[in-house]
C-alpha cells in the first residue's frame, strides 16, 4: 500500500474517494464506480458494500449489516474487498 494511505481495520470508517461515485450503467445493467481516470464494474455485492461506505459506518458495522442481509458471516469478504478498493485508492479510511 502506498505511503500515507491508512490501513483499513474493523474499526475504520471507510468512505469513497471524494471524486468517486456509485452509479448504474443501464447499457451493461450493472452497478459501476465512476472516478476521473476510469470506472470499475461492480457486482451486486460490491455495490452493496460500497453503498454503505458513507463515512458514518465502520467496516465492522458494514459487515454486520450485510451479514444480516445475506444471512452469512461476510466479515472477511467485506474486509478483503475494502482492502482491495483501498489499495486502488478508491476507498479511504476515516
Amino acid at each position: 500500500m502506498p505511503a500515507g494511505i491508512p490501513v483499513l481495520t474493523p474499526d475504520s470508517v471507510p468512505r469513497l474517494w471524494h471524486v468517486a461515485r456509485l452509479d448504474f450503467d443501464p447499457v451493461r445493467q450493472r452497478h459501476v464506480l465512476l472516478y476521473p481516470e476510469g470506472a470499475v464494474l461492480l457486482n451486486d455485492t460490491g455495490a452493496a458494500i460500497l453503498a454503505l461506505c458513507d463515512g458514518n459506518r465502520t467496516v465492522k458495522e458494514i459487515a454486520s449489516i450485510l451479514g444480516e442481509r445475506y444471512q452469512a458471516d461476510v466479515s472477511t469478504d467485506v474486509s478483503d474487498y475494502l482492502a482491495q478498493m483501498a489499495d486502488r485508492e478508491l476507498v479511504r479510511a476515516g
